[in-house]
């Protein structure tokens, strides 16, 4: 493993227990839908299927993890979260919500993850 996908696992790990700890129920982590794409974390939340996509960063000049959901990547989870309910048996009652958890890690000190619910 190269240390970019390790730094993605650590910060997907991260992300699955802060919405353990906010409550959901971590359904499937990494499903992948052929060429499509892949799903960081599927997620329940009461009566609500959460498609969550995590971006993690070192604290540096580049972006905010939380700005990497553009447009054509909001559209693309859209399709992949109708992929999945398509391959598990329908929508829930409470239908779907995509949300971003972004994990910042500094050089020192704790990683920064922070959750947006609803980012597209």
């Amino acid at each position: 493993m190269n240390a970019r996908s390790a730094l993605g696992r650590y910060g997907e790990e991260l992300a699955a227990r802060r919405l353990a700890e906010a409550g959901m129920t971590v359904l499937e982590r990494n499903w992948r839908c052929g060429r499509t794409g892949e799903i960081d974390i599927v997620a329940r939340d009461g009566d609500v299927l959460v498609v969550c996509e995590v971006k993690t960063r070192r604290a540096g000049p580049f972006e905010h993890p939380m700005a990497a959901v553009t447009p054509e990547k909001a559209e693309r989870l859209r399709g992949l979260a109708a992929h999945w309910i398509h391959t598990h048996g329908g929508a829930p009652p409470g239908g779907v919500r995509i949300d971003l958890v972004g994990v910042l890690l500094p050089q020192r000190g704790a990683p920064v993850v922070e959750h947006a619910r609803g980012v597209a």
